[in-house]
């Protein structure tokens, strides 16, 4: 990959146990581009928070590095935002002393005013004018979640690191959400890595689409480059031919391929740095024809 503002080099995860270490993951390696939106699913157990937590410096890695922008992460930066599964706000200060309390922290020589204003303009940005001197407890879950959003991009991070940030929400509000981050993303030009467990939501935000098997010992088994267009709309995608290509191949490896993976590259072998990746439905050439990532999942529900 050209661009690598990303770059996860064989990191891995273990902790100790009665019986010896226990090994969460192991070897991964993985590129970002500048701008991109990354989602990574995967059952419970295979370490997707755990890496996310290393991308944020909240963690080290047992073996491996990760590099941002030319630089090894060695702990938390402000050039990380982390938005979490819960809103994570303080609850004695209003929307805008939150947001203004994350800018304070990354511009120390701003004065008031300064802190005042460009809080405000990413609260504007989320949709809360009106609601900045709420407290938490006076907001829904919803408006807590824009909070969370606001104050992340506020500081204007390289990378938005989010741990499945709408999964406590209903389904409308967590529509509504997804629609706003995925505005900001385009309009900003936001690196983003997120975590999910909802394969619409994957296919609806990210370029790509990243599948890890099942932990322990989990491993980075496939990337889906996202074959529909960057300026899908919700109430679209549905209809597009190959939404139901990636969608039924990313479900299939959910279902069966995550957990037989192990028996796969026993029989094939795998090289964790040069993980298949795949664009369900597409086929390119007649060596694609008969790759069975491409041809999974091709017919609708």
């Amino acid at each position: 990959m050209a661009d690598r503002f990303i770059s996860i080099e064989g990191i891995a995860r273990r902790y100790p146990s009665p019986a010896g270490a226990t090994t969460v993951f192991e070897d991964l390696w993985l590129a970002m581009r500048r701008g991109e939106f990354v989602c990574v699913i995967g059952h419970s157990g295979c370490g997707k928070t755990t890496v996310l937590n290393i991308l944020a410096g909240l963690d080290r890695p047992s073996e491996g590095s990760v590099i941002v922008d030319g630089q090894a992460i060695e702990g938390p930066s402000l050039d990380r935002a982390v938005i979490f599964q819960s809103h994570a706000l303080l609850p004695w200060r209003s929307v805008i002393g939150n947001v203004a309390y994350a800018v304070s922290s990354r511009w120390r020589k701003w004065s008031a005013s300064q802190v005042r204003a460009h809080a405000q303009r990413f609260i504007d940005l989320v949709g809360l004018a009106g609601a900045e001197h709420k407290r938490p407890a006076e907001l829904s879950g919803g408006m807590k979640q824009r909070v969370g959003i606001a104050r992340a991009l506020a500081i204007e991070p390289k990378i938005m690191l989010m741990d499945e940030p709408f999964s406590a929400l209903d389904a409308l509000t967590r529509g509504t959400l997804q629609d706003e981050v995925r505005r900001i993303c385009l309009e900003t030009g936001q690196t983003a890595f997120m975590i999910t467990h909802d394969v619409d939501e994957a296919i609806y935000l990210a370029d790509r689409i990243v599948l890890m098997t099942n932990g322990p010992d989990a491993k980075l088994a496939e990337i889906v480059e996202n074959p529909l267009p960057k300026s899908r709309a919700r109430a679209e995608i549905h209809r597009h031919p190959l939404y139901y290509a990636v969608r039924n191949h990313i479900i299939d490896f959910l279902v069966t391929r995550s957990k037989s993976f192990a028996e796969e590259i026993a029989a094939k072998g795998f090289d964790p740095r040069n993980v298949a990746v795949v664009r369900p439905g597409i086929i390119e050439s007649a060596a694609d024809a008969e790759h069975p990532a491409r041809l999974a999942g091709v017919s609708r529900l």
